[in-house]
């Protein structure tokens, strides 16, 4: 098959090299997937930079796709109605990544794609939506009547995530960005109101019951005092790279606020069958129309490097999708 590889980590985006590269076989519990499109996100940018450096290079990225069930592993037959040739949409976390021809992830992981619902759309689904769905449903809790601000609003998941607590039933939905453009962006999304980043410190504190924060950096620490009583933060990425930011124990206790974490992956390593859950559903919730994609490009698989690269830099708005070459 042909697949974006990282070759290296040298640079801030390592080197990704496209090339033939042997196939990938589903091993038992997995399924292979011919693979048609690719989402691209903010993660794949850090790996290609090594952000995790212990993984071995060459490897294939790709967190997220769809195309067509091709083989089954030992042990999977038919796994769900997953018969082979079935549109499916995948989180392709656990092995080979989206940026190949050919994926292979746990079965758990591949889901049908919705009547409705077209093949480029469904491969941005499967990181953002069900990070989002999650997050904010099992983790936060978002209930009712709540307040929920959302940092990095215009990006892949921040787009996801405005969506996903009005749907639970937030009655106000709060967006930061970095600047006047995705500011625009966020605000065609449905957020009440988008702040600038720069303006954050200027805002009243005690006015939300959720913060979810991507970003991380000085404005973490900010995000604390912007909490009610009974707050929370959920951490779910560090974009900033600017180090880990020190929050005091004493000043959550007295007021009666928590800082949280969320990763995907590691729940996805840890309870697979969960996180297919939430997959199915996320993608039927944009199969109805609940929530939207706003896939902004759908370009040649062989300019992910330049696709990273903008993501790295934050200048993108709304989600990128990689198309291969049919196999």
């Amino acid at each position: 098959m042909k697949a974006v590889q990282i070759t290296s980590y040298d640079g801030p985006l390592g080197t990704l090299e496209y090339g033939e590269t042997s196939d990938p076989t589903p091993a038992a519990g997995q399924i292979a997937i011919n693979v048609h499109y690719a989402g691209a996100s903010y993660v794949e940018a850090l790996f290609a930079g090594g952000f995790v450096p212990t993984i071995p290079v060459p490897w294939v990225p790709g967190l997220e796709a769809s195309g067509t069930v091709r083989a089954y592993g030992e042990g999977v037959t038919e796994h769900d109605g997953l018969e082979i040739g079935t549109p499916v949409a995948a989180f392709t976390v656990t092995d080979s990544g989206g940026y190949g021809q050919i994926a292979v992830t746990n079965a758990h992981l591949v889901a049908p794609i919705p009547e409705g619902l077209d093949a480029a759309t469904a491969a941005a689904v499967p990181a953002n939506t069900t990070a989002a769905l999650i997050a904010l449903e099992r983790v936060a809790q978002v209930q009712s009547g709540q307040s929920v601000l959302v940092q990095a609003a215009a990006g892949g998941l921040g787009s996801q995530l405005g969506q996903v607590a009005r749907y639970l039933g937030a009655s106000r939905v709060v967006g930061v960005v970095g600047s006047e453009q995705k500011r625009h962006a966020a605000l065609e999304l449905g957020y009440d109101e988008v702040i600038l980043r720069d303006d954050l410190a200027e805002q009243e504190p005690d006015q939300f019951d959720i913060i979810v924060d991507p970003v991380g950096g000085p404005t973490r620490a900010r995000c604390v005092d912007l909490l009610r009583v009974g707050g929370r933060l959920l951490v779910v990425g560090d974009a900033a790279q600017a180090g880990d930011q020190l929050i005091s124990s004493n000043d959550l206790w007295l007021g009666g606020k928590s800082v949280m974490g969320f990763n995907l992956g590691a729940l996805t390593a840890a309870q697979p069958e969960l996180v297919g859950t939430y997959l199915r559903r996320a993608l039927q919730l944009v199969a109805d129309g609940e929530v939207k994609v706003q896939v902004t490009d759908v370009v040649p698989i062989t300019q992910a490097p330049s696709v990273l690269a903008r993501l790295r830099a934050g200048s993108t708005v709304g989600k990128t999708v990689l198309k291969h070459e049919a196999l």
